[in-house]
């Protein structure tokens, strides 16, 4: 029989496809897997090639690369990813926590000024003015789009709570007295008596009340400030120049801002360089201070009849001021030791002077340390260090000219962070700074909801003690 006639085999019939996949040989997986999904693939592409016929959108403009689309999705993710800004209530204090203090101050000193409307009055230069740049910066009509944080109107919508009354400048109102003080006693300012009275609105406020002023925000710059309800505020913000007349349970890093004095002297608007600066160290300021401030009796005696060093006594007045002006910038280096407490605003005229500060101050805390490396911009001497006789002089005279250059070119790069009038400077840190204080605000704030019972005097270690620390003499 030839092979044509020959019966053919029938092929063997496929067996189903085993309901364990575990069964299945790789190469028919691969097979099974093909069949069942070319009927999907085709269907996807045909309707894929329909919807593109009817869709046809025009190419993109030939500036807007692939990298650039990319540049820009991934600008919009990280803005998208931002935290939103966060938002500032202003109390609408009754006006005598604000201009009232103002006028007063006036008065005290012209009583014709009692006649003046509130706009006519104009807040006072002096050292502790940040009160009045931030006052001013949340009133402003052109207040910057950008700020750190966001006024509102409704307290509704507030993260924090901005309390605008004029603490610092209500101190030095108190110990003046108008012309017919003896007529009216009762009518002789008090700022203590103001104090009580803040306190007394401030805690008849729901919002007040809430979180027990944890979201609450005061300035409080001078040292004394707001020293007779200190403990009533101390869940707050404060924003202060130092700690040095404050315990550890009323403020700390943790909580609270460092604020620069306002600097008193013109800025030096020179080139950096040494040629115009013949003087090696100058100070000019009192010479007999408390506390930590009595080093300044000592350094007067060791410096005074140093070669190429000016250090003179004098107090606060237009006249001083002038001179201090031309002998900062005329000095390399600008001493700046204790005061009553650390800090005073001698070291803020030397920075915006770009006269390298030598700090001796033991427990000085610095505002901004966040952003501004201070061992960039300035000389630290431990208080027993700088008090040896010829040891100051002798580590000055050994800096070069390239390092005094180079503490200038980094004096100048944060300058701005001093000026309270530029619109990318004080203000504008202080809110970056308060703004960062929220998630520990609201930590704190959610943390009291779980205690079944907390007294007003209950403590929080949770501050970072500058009373620890100690100046490192630089090297």
């Amino acid at each position: 029989m030839s092979d044509r006639s020959k019966p053919r085999k029938q092929p063997k019939p496929r067996s189903p496809l085993p309901s364990n996949p575990k069964s299945l040989t790789l190469a028919q997986s691969r097979m099974a897997r093909r069949s069942l999904l070319k009927p999907s693939l085709v269907s996807a592409l045909s309707l894929l090639a329909l919807y593109s016929l009817f869709h046809a959108s025009p190419p993109l403009p030939p500036i807007l690369s692939s990298s650039s689309s990319s540049s820009s999705a991934a600008a919009a993710t990280t803005a998208s990813s931002r935290p939103p800004t966060p938002t500032i209530y202003v109390y609408d204090l009754p006006r005598k926590f604000t201009y009232g203090v103002i006028r007063s101050y006036l008065v005290a000193r012209d009583p014709g000024a009692a006649q003046k409307p509130d706009v006519a009055l104009r807040y006072p230069g002096h050292q502790h003015s940040a009160e009045w740049h931030l006052f001013y910066d949340l009133h402003c009509p052109a207040r910057r789009p950008d700020s750190p944080v966001h006024r509102v109107s409704d307290p509704a919508d507030a993260d924090l709570f901005y309390v605008p009354f004029f603490s610092s400048l209500s101190l030095v109102v108190n110990p003046i007295r108008p012309a017919n003080a003896e007529a009216a006693p009762e009518k002789v300012y008090s700022d203590e008596a103001m104090q009580e009275e803040l306190m007394e609105w401030l805690e008849g406020q729901e919002y007040w009340r809430r979180n027990r002023g944890r979201d609450h925000v005061f300035v409080c710059q001078d040292p004394n400030a707001l020293y007779r309800v200190i403990d009533r505020v101390r869940n707050a913000v404060l924003l202060v120049s130092d700690f040095g007349r404050l315990r550890g349970d009323q403020a700390s890093l943790v909580k609270d801002v460092i604020l620069p004095y306002s600097h008193r002297i013109n800025p030096y608007s020179g080139d950096i360089g040494i040629d115009g600066r013949h003087s090696l160290l100058f100070f000019m300021g009192n010479r007999y201070r408390k506390e930590g401030g009595k080093v300044r009796d000592t350094l007067f005696q060791i410096l005074e009849h140093e070669k190429d060093v000016v250090i003179k006594h004098g107090t606060q007045s237009r006249e001083s001021r002038r001179r201090a002006t031309q002998g900062m910038h005329s000095a390399k280096f600008c001493l700046h030791p204790a005061g009553d407490t650390p800090s005073a605003c001698r070291l803020f005229d030397a920075i915006v002077s770009l006269c390298v500060p030598v700090i001796v101050s033991d427990y000085i805390e610095l505002p901004f340390e966040d952003v501004i490396d201070y061992g960039k911009i300035a000389i630290f001497v431990d208080t027993s260090t700088a008090v040896k006789p010829g040891y100051l002089t002798k580590m000055l005279r050994k800096i070069s000219k390239d390092k005094i250059l180079q503490y200038q070119q980094e004096l100048r790069k944060v300058k701005h962070y001093f000026e309270y009038e530029d619109p990318n400077g004080t203000v504008n840190e202080i809110w970056r700074q308060v703004s960062s204080k929220l998630p520990l605000i609201k930590l704190m704030i959610n943390r009291d909801k779980r205690f079944v019972q907390r007294g007003q005097d209950d403590l929080d270690c949770s501050c970072i003690c500058s009373r620890q620390n100690g100046t490192i003499t630089s090297r």
